[in-house]
């Protein structure tokens, strides 16, 4: 870490009387950063992540629905049942007229004894991919396990309400009922306690340093066994010398360039604040302090499935994660890390360095199965068997990407962008509704 650096940072914390000269190298930091906040960043849209983003919602939803229908005592939905539920499922279309699109999931039949109320049912290709996502599910307990341990841990008092982590179960890939299952089977792992606002809350039971390691420190420890030589750069890093870098992928044509470029090297240059230490003591107005902030944020969407969650998500645990009161604007002030997405009528934050040419770049077990289910859905044909025939065509579809295909379209080769002027705020989508 470069000396200078290292001193600044302790100023910034402590609040000491400083050198001349080292006054004169914080009003220049001050300047670059002064200049780029003064600068109209450009929203540039993906099309390529937005349509992920387009594809997943319904996928989303046709799970939430298949989930739905395994819980009920009658394994069936009525019409009825359905009735305004659409909002709730993050659909744009009534839920009746969503879940007759895919009749390889969902049967249609007459109520046993009111045969004028439509009802639905898995169909038997639905119910075998059913149980096959909870093989799934036993398969990745353990990274189940620690991704909520390294959650908690990032918490300023190491618990969650279980209110705020229920909407999270797609993204962070957890299974129903996870609080029970999870508490009886792991107590040395979790507790279930009562929050200082009398709310259930989710807490982690003891603190484990072999969690307390960010996937920004992993990649550089992956770094450290290559030929490259960046390896030194962690090395430096564990001896307080050097400070880690966020990897950054600029949106072609993005306006005033140079400049964010500029800005963004004196952001990287800041001492690295990894999101499972404590930061009591750090100026909440620093520019430390934001970079700490960008590293939670980065942890939070590295723990996701698809490196994506919704704004809303996030804003539910504001407080546990110490972020500021209008943190969004960081998503737009670092577009090399973060892509803001306004599609299906909410606000969506991915990270950048998760995708490749339009896809994961390292698909989780579940996002493979749920690809699967995908497919299933799109195809529009009633399996008259129980489905076991389609099954190595799927194995075949989501393992070979020649012959793969995601939501009726070629993968892209490159992404696409498009720059747009839009001002976003903290105000932005509050209407938004969770999961239930």
């Amino acid at each position: 870490m470069n000396p200078q650096i290292s001193f600044l940072g302790r100023i910034i914390i402590n609040r000491v009387k400083v050198p001349s000269f080292l006054t004169d190298y914080a009003h220049q930091r001050q300047q670059i950063r002064t200049l780029i906040t003064k600068v109209r960043l450009k929203w540039v849209k993906n099309r390529s992540l937005d349509h992920i983003i387009d594809v997943q919602t319904d996928l989303k939803a046709a799970c939430l629905l298949k989930d739905a229908i395994v819980r009920s005592k009658t394994g069936f939905l009525t019409s009825k049942s359905l009735e305004g539920t659409h909002k709730t499922l993050g659909l744009t279309v009534q839920t009746l007229r969503f879940i007759r699109r895919y009749p390889t999931l969902f049967r249609e039949f007459p109520h046993p004894k009111w045969p004028s109320l439509v009802c639905f049912e898995l169909t038997d290709l639905a119910k075998l991919l059913h149980d096959q996502e909870m093989k799934v599910f036993d398969q990745c307990q353990s990274d189940v396990v620690e991704k909520l341990c390294r959650l908690l841990m990032m918490s300023k008092t190491q618990m969650m309400p279980l209110k705020s982590l229920l909407p999270l179960k797609w993204d962070l890939g957890l299974p129903d009922h996870f609080d029970k299952k999870l508490v009886e089977k792991f107590p040395d792992h979790f507790q279930i306690v009562k929050g200082t606002n009398g709310l259930a809350c989710l807490k982690l039971a003891k603190w484990r340093d072999e969690f307390a390691v960010s996937e920004l420190q992993k990649m550089n420890q992956k770094v450290t066994g290559s030929d490259s030589g960046d390896g030194d750069t962690y090395r430096e890093f564990k001896r307080g010398k050097a400070a880690l870098e966020f990897p950054m992928s600029f949106p072609r044509g993005y306006g005033g360039q140079k400049k964010v470029k500029a800005w963004m090297d004196e952001f990287q240059k800041l001492p690295y604040i990894s999101p499972y230490e404590d930061c009591r003591r750090i100026d909440p107005d620093s520019e430390l302090m934001e970079k700490r902030v960008v590293g939670v944020l980065h942890e939070f969407l590295s723990l996701t499935i698809y490196k994506k969650t919704k704004r809303n998500y996030l804003r539910s645990l504001r407080e546990e994660l110490v972020l500021p009161q209008r943190f969004t604007r960081l998503f737009t002030r670092y577009p090399g890390i973060f892509y803001l997405s306004l599609k299906c009528k909410t606000t969506t934050v991915a990270l950048r360095e998760g995708y490749r040419r339009g896809k994961l770049a390292v698909p989780h077990p579940l996002a493979r199965h749920r690809d699967k289910f995908h497919h299933v859905m799109r195809t529009g044909l009633v399996y008259r068997g129980k489905g076991i025939e389609i099954l190595p065509q799927l194995d075949a579809w989501v393992d070979d990407p020649a012959v793969r295909k995601y939501g009726g379209e070629d993968q892209r080769e490159e992404e696409e962008e498009e720059e747009e002027e839009i001002e976003m705020t903290d105000d932005e989508g509050e209407g938004e509704t969770d999961d239930e």
